[in-house]
C-alpha cells in the first residue's frame, strides 16, 4: 500500500479510536476490508466480469482430420 494511504489510514483509525473512548488501538487490517467491501459491491465493471465469467464458454466444433 502507498505510504500516504498507509498514513491516512492510520489516522483514521487513531480518530475512531479516539472518537469511539476505545481503550485498545483499532487495528488498520480490521478497517481495509469493510472499506473495500462497498466499493467492490458498487463497482459496475467488476459485477459485469464476474457474469462474464460465470457463463461458460462455447465448445469449438471438433474438427475431423
Amino acid at each position: 500500500m502507498p505510504a500516504a494511504v498507509f498514513r491516512d489510514l492510520k489516522s483514521y483509525a487513531e480518530i475512531l479510536t479516539r472518537i469511539g473512548n476505545a481503550t485498545i488501538p483499532i487495528e488498520l487490517a480490521s478497517l481495509i476490508a469493510p472499506m473495500i467491501e462497498p466499493f467492490m459491491a458498487t463497482d459496475r465493471a467488476l459485477a459485469k466480469a464476474r457474469r462474464n465469467a460465470a457463463q461458460p464458454v462455447p465448445a469449438s466444433p471438433e474438427r475431423s482430420g
